[in-house]
């Protein structure tokens, strides 16, 4: 990220700085839950834990379908400096890309970081980059990150807080880093992790036998083994299905089963499935899982999907318009502002269009004025909607004519 000369003139400056970042200044320095999760690098449970990779594929998904889109003075602007910066953040990372990565580190790891890039000397920023949350540590100097330092290919970086943006989960135990979300899953990962790994090895060396051949005749282990032999050869795996057994006198076949702490497992992983899948907000129907005595109907589906927006994707998306807007568009003193656009989300125009009938109803009665509406919705007022215009067919009861 930086020419040669400088890297290696990094490196010599950092020498006596290196055990300062050893005891105080890297990613999981003063974080209590670090060694319980065998971190940093021991444990990446993105990769080894199917379900954590499935949530955070979808939730950063989801994110990537609304748009960002960039306003003034309450209007969509489609030129301009800002828009083409978030249009194409740098040659390579999409506008779509740049929130779908920004939401997976912080699904992963509870924050995200973005940097202006090598070529950033000051003043408004020309690219965005996606840095790895896991390569980051820092300078602490009188409580405040005076330097951070971005490891990659064996050179050490300095980037100063100016540089970069810092969207970042509240953390108890560090306040200058996130935390991953996964902090509290611990036991729960780990019991999977055994239990898919029992499964594994169950399935990959067969450890459970198909049978029982028993006999109240006593054998010598040279005819054990020679009828074991011979009945692996005739009926066993590798034979050819539905052959007729035929068992010497005093011999029986009884066929076994997994046992019941096998059986457990099953129970346990469906429990750490839903825990993790709550952790994250997601809703069952929205991963695909139905419980086989559950029997949803389409509107439950669409209620939990509906829940997944309200409940989850928005607060995020929210909190991540609120990073942006004081971490980058007030810092460079900008008119523009971004805000995520869900107009376009299915699964949100149901419920919308309940609540616009809703506020009609609510206008004809009386009970709102146009400008309520509007003010409930954050958008701009109209200089006659404090006005309430009654239905024109609406009689009052006692002026009505009387029956001839």
């Amino acid at each position: 990220m930086r020419i040669a000369a400088i890297a290696a003139g990094v490196r010599k400056a950092l020498e006596g700085f290196s055990t300062a970042l050893q005891e105080g200044d890297g990613l999981y320095a003063n974080d209590p839950f670090a060694e319980a999760m065998n971190l940093p690098g021991q444990q990446d449970y993105y990769l080894t834990h199917a379900w954590v990779n499935i949530a955070i594929g979808i939730l950063m998904r989801n994110i990537g379908r609304t748009e960002f889109a960039i306003t003034k003075n309450g209007k969509t602007v489609n030129t301009g400096t800002v828009y083409a910066l978030f249009n194409q953040p740098n040659r390579i990372l999409s506008r779509y890309d740049l929130w779908k990565e920004t939401g997976a580190w912080w699904f992963l790891e509870g924050e995200a970081f973005w940097y202006f890039g090598q070529g950033y000397t000051g003043g408004f920023p020309e690219e965005i980059h996606i840095l790895n949350p896991r390569r980051m540590t820092m300078r602490v100097e009188e409580g405040v990150v005076t330097r951070w330092f971005y490891t990659t290919d064996g050179d050490v970086v300095p980037i100063l807080p100016d540089e970069i943006v810092h969207f970042r989960e509240w953390n108890p135990w560090n306040p200058w880093r996130g935390v991953t979300p996964l902090v509290s899953l611990k036991y729960e990962l780990e019991q999977d992790s055994w239990a898919n790994k029992s499964n594994t090895d169950l399935l990959k060396h067969n450890a459970i036998p198909q049978g029982i051949l028993k006999t109240d005749q006593l054998i010598r282990e040279e005819e054990a083994d020679l009828i074991e032999a011979r009945w692996e050869r005739k009926y066993g795996k590798n034979a050819k299905n539905r052959k007729i057994a035929v068992i010497g006198k005093g011999t029986d076949f009884k066929p076994l089963t997994f046992s019941p702490d096998v059986l457990k497992l099953f129970d346990l992983k469906r429990w750490n499935l839903y825990t993790i899948l709550a952790k994250y907000g997601i809703p069952p129907r929205v991963a695909n899982i139905q419980d086989a005595k559950a029997n949803l109907s389409g509107t439950d589906t669409e209620s939990q999907h509906a829940a997944f927006w309200k409940y989850t994707l928005i607060p995020i998306l929210k909190n991540f318009e609120m990073i942006a807007e004081a971490q980058f568009f007030r810092r460079f003193g900008l008119a523009e502002r971004g805000t995520f656009d869900l107009s376009t989300i299915p699964e949100l125009q149901k419920s919308e269009d309940e609540q616009s009938k809703r506020d009609i109803e609510e206008m004809a009665a009386g009970l709102k004025t146009i400008n309520d509406v509007l003010s409930e919705r954050g958008k701009p007022l109209k200089p006659w909607g404090d006005t309430w215009y009654r239905p024109g067919t609406v009689v009052p009861v006692n002026d009505a004519e009387k029956p001839m």
